[in-house]
């Protein structure tokens, strides 16, 4: 849960407490321990920041648009959309009752890998898919920064 989230979720649970004007130390007390907040699920609001991020990501000046070719964005919001909706499966899946704040958080963390992973899957895909067809059109393929660090006298 973003801070801004956690942030207004304890603002609207202080609220009509201290709308009355008038709550005594022991009502606040007990209005504080009722409160309760869930890290796992993620909200919507959450969900769609981190799908927000991804296309930013897929399409920005980052270092793996860099590596692996940028995502036009017409492209980029549905593999979005797609990477973080498989990732929270996944995450679900393997964590789908959080008891705890600690089994909510390791769910959270999970569900960060698998969006990271399926991300960094998707770009090496497409980056194989483009060398692929550019070399079966006859194009020569570009040399990776991989190879030429692996084996910098290649290039002399």
């Amino acid at each position: 849960m973003a801070t801004d989230e956690l942030h207004s979720a304890v603002t609207a649970a202080a609220a009509p407490a201290s709308a009355a004007g008038m709550a005594s130390a022991e009502e606040e007390g007990e209005a504080a321990r009722g409160f309760s907040f869930s890290i796992w699920p993620p909200t919507q609001r959450t969900r769609d920041a981190v799908v927000r991020r991804l296309v930013d990501t897929l399409g920005g000046d980052t270092i793996l648009c860099k590596r692996y070719g940028a995502v036009p964005a017409a492209d980029a919001e549905p593999a979005a959309r797609g990477i973080e909706a498989e990732a929270f499966d996944a995450a679900a899946a393997r964590g789908a009752v959080a008891a705890s704040v600690e089994e909510g958080i390791e769910a959270l963390q999970l569900y960060s890998k698998e969006v990271s992973r399926r991300l960094l899957d998707f770009v090496k895909s497409r980056s194989a898919a483009a060398k692929a067809v550019a070399l079966s059109e006859g194009e020569a393929p570009a040399a990776s920064c991989e190879s030429e660090v692996a084996n910098p006298q290649a290039a002399e």
